[in-house]
Parts: C-alpha cells; sequence; structure tokens
C-alpha cells in the first residue's frame, strides 16, 4: 500500500508542461520568420533589379514555410496527446522538457537550410533535428501508456491510432534524409506528404 501510495504522489498535473510547451511553440514559430531576413539592397537599384534581390529570398521563405508547418503538426501532436494524458510525473517532464530542446533548435536548424541549402550538411543538421523531435513525440505517448498516466477509459484502438500517427513525422524525416543525399535541393518537399499519411491512417482506423 505504501508503495502505490509513493508512486501516487509522483504524479503531477499535466497543466504546466502544457503551458512550457504551448510558450516554446510560440517562441520558436515566431522566431522563424528571422531565418528570412532583409537583403541587404542598394537604393541606386532599378525596380527590377529589387525585384530580383527580393525573388531570390524564395528559398529562406520556402524554408520557413515549411518549418512552420511541421512545427504547427507537432504543435497539433501534442495538444492531441495530452488530451489523453491525464497525470504527468518526473520521468514525463524530463522527456518533454527534451522535446522542447529540439524544437527550440528549429529556428536554428530552418535558417541553417534556408542559407545553406545546397549543402548536404545543412540538409542532414535539419533532418535530425525533425527525426529527434519526432522520435521523442512517439517516446512521450508510449511511455504515458506503458506508466498509465493516459485516461483510464481510452481504448486500444485509439492508443495504436495515436502511436502510428506519432511516427509518421520521424518516417519522413528519415526518408528526407536519405533522399537528400541525392537531390538535397527538393528532399523537404517530402514533408508535405505528412497530412495526406495522416488521412490515410485515419480512414483506416475509423472502419474499424
Amino acid at each position: 500500500m505504501s508503495d502505490q501510495s509513493n508512486s501516487i504522489n509522483l504524479w503531477m498535473t499535466t497543466s504546466r508542461i502544457e503551458t512550457l510547451v504551448d510558450g516554446i511553440f510560440a517562441i520558436a514559430m515566431t522566431l522563424l520568420v528571422l531565418s528570412i531576413g532583409i537583403p541587404d539592397i542598394s537604393s541606386s537599384l532599378s525596380e527590377s533589379a529589387f525585384q530580383q534581390q527580393l525573388w531570390a529570398l524564395w528559398p529562406k521563405l520556402f524554408t520557413y514555410a515549411l518549418s512552420f508547418f511541421i512545427l504547427s503538426g507537432f504543435w497539433r501532436m501534442n495538444h492531441q496527446q495530452f488530451y489523453f494524458i491525464k497525470r504527468s510525473n518526473p520521468a514525463l517532464i524530463t522527456i518533454n522538457v527534451f522535446l522542447l530542446l529540439f524544437i527550440a533548435l528549429v529556428p536554428f536548424s530552418t535558417e541553417i537550410l534556408g542559407e545553406y541549402g545546397n549543402y548536404f550538411t545543412s540538409n542532414v543538421i535539419f533532418q535530425l533535428n525533425m527525426f529527434f523531435a519526432g522520435v521523442l513525440f512517439y517516446i512521450n505517448w508510449q511511455y504515458a501508456v506503458w506508466k498509465g498516466l493516459v485516461d483510464e477509459n481510452i481504448n486500444e484502438k485509439t492508443i495504436t491510432f495515436m502511436k502510428r500517427t506519432n511516427l509518421i513525422l520521424p518516417i519522413v524525416s528519415l526518408l528526407a534524409l536519405g533522399v537528400s543525399y541525392y537531390v538535397y535541393a527538393w528532399s523537404n518537399l517530402i514533408y508535405l506528404a505528412s497530412p495526406v499519411l495522416k488521412k490515410i491512417i485515419e480512414k483506416k482506423y475509423s472502419t474499424i
């Protein structure tokens, strides 16, 4: 009885985790815009030359939009998880702290990719950033289920559905990493397949 009591005393509410997560995501998503930068344009340039300088920003704009899209997916995933995760403990908090470490790193990896996207190493940095963030989201869910921190009324179908959708981004990031070795300039387009894969999984589990 005392062991059970000690275990229960380690449980904590999830509200503080969710507040911290929302704050880090808000900051990271806002800082992404700084990765675009403003070109150093001379006032003596013609209108057409000015437009060419702006057009040169399109790789950074694309990388910014892609990273914003990915972070929004992570954010939605986090809220889906904590809809079912009702309790917390020190280990779950630690997992989320490491997860947020990689989320806070996204503006840096985005700027590296936007500035040096024609180098394989910059793509590796970006893909590994996304991979480790995705893996920690998966671990977060698996650990919460394993330790009984989720809603007691959750069914196995929902648990499996969440597990499989949480695997999408880690798998996609590994695919993008592999493709970037050959066509690094376009490898990140693979991330756009994430919503399609999620819809396929949703459709499968809606018919079970």
